[in-house]
């Protein structure tokens, strides 16, 4: 790490509420990132006569525990449960459900309210809410990175060579941003997704056409400003390829306002994609979701859980990162010292 990083770091450590953020996303990122550790219907690990088994991992027929069946050994099953704890034991997770595995024990309607066994309750299919919270977060989460990491390289790319090279290559870029921050992007995404069969990676695509824009504007403004830099001129003057004094001279010291956006991207990026999901027009309808969730809060009013769950899920998670982004923008401010 450099020394300028190690100053900035140090900067983000001073900010407190920041600091604790940043803590408490990255645990929140990596219960999501260990969700079949934490909630699955099948044991993390089962012991059986010696021998380590690992369900989460892989799938074993009955037959493997002494059943009868050569189809995968159901872990609820009181036979299967009793042939494995006859000779071994199991280890299960905190949640004993997945997103897909609805609880087949319940003696109410469902959705059902918040009990000892589904501590948030069960959505319009019998799924532990906990569950799908989740699952729906790694997705969400993963999603929105990706999404935000693949925009910011392109933004950053464009931006570059807009303001570095400047005339008529800046001047046309200008326009099509004109044209592309104009367009009701809401809506476009609608109608695109719409004509394709529900799928994570033409979700991506589509909205990384057209949310790549985001970091264009602050990246050409630093390149403008820096292009006419004694360093810069010097470096051309020496014959020093553009694409070293881009790269290696300017791009790290434009990097510095660029950085502490991208919590806000990602934030928003969040946001998108619970909307679409809300809408229907999202991820596929068997993923966990948490806009999927919301949809049925907004139906069932009856079951105030599921709103309230993910409601709280989403607030609290775009809390922590607007936070985060607060600290990282004092962070990377030059005027700091």
């Amino acid at each position: 790490m450099s020394p300028l990083m190690q100053q900035r770091w140090a900067r983000f450590k001073k900010n407190k509420l920041g600091m604790f953020c940043l803590i408490a996303f990255g645990i929140i990122f990596g219960i999501s990132l260990c969700a079949e550790l934490v909630a699955n219907d099948k044991p993390i690990v089962v012991s059986y006569k010696s021998d380590l088994y690992f369900p989460v991992i892989k799938h074993y027929p009955e037959t493997t525990f002494g059943g009868v069946f050569e189809t995968e050994a159901d872990y609820k099953d009181p036979v299967v449960q009793n042939l494995i704890l006859s000779d071994g034991w199991m280890l299960n997770p905190v949640i004993p459900f997945s997103a897909e595995s609805p609880n087949m024990d319940l003696t109410v309607p469902v959705p059902s309210a918040p009990t000892s066994q589904n501590w948030l309750g069960t959505d319009e299919q019998g799924r532990d809410v906990l569950a799908l919270i989740i699952y729906g977060l790694r997705i969400c989460l993963l999603f929105g990175i990706c999404l935000t990491a693949a925009s910011a390289v392109l933004g950053i790319a464009v931006g570059a060579i807009q303001g570095y090279y400047g005339g008529w290559i800046d001047l046309l870029g200008q326009r099509v941003l004109e044209v592309w921050g104009g367009l009701p992007v809401l809506f476009m995404v609608i109608i695109l997704v719409s004509m394709f069969s529900p799928s994570v990676y033409w979700l991506f695509a589509i909205m990384l056409f057209f949310g790549w824009t985001a970091l264009v504007g602050l990246v050409r403004a630093e390149f403008l400003r820096a292009r006419n830099f004694d360093y810069v001129r010097s470096a051309r003057a020496l014959g020093v390829s553009d694409r070293k004094i881009i790269f290696r001279h300017i791009l790290p010291n434009a990097l510095s306002s660029t950085m502490s956006q991208l919590p806000f991207i990602l934030t928003a990026n969040i946001t998108a994609l619970t909307a679409l999901d809300f809408l229907g027009y999202g991820l596929p309808p068997d993923s966990a979701s948490l806009g999927q969730l919301l949809e049925q809060g907004k139906t069932y009013l009856d079951a105030p859980w599921l709103a309230i769950s993910g409601f709280a899920t989403l607030a609290i998670v775009l809390s922590l990162l607007i936070y985060i982004g607060e600290a990282t923008r004092d962070a990377f401010d030059p005027r700091q010292h």
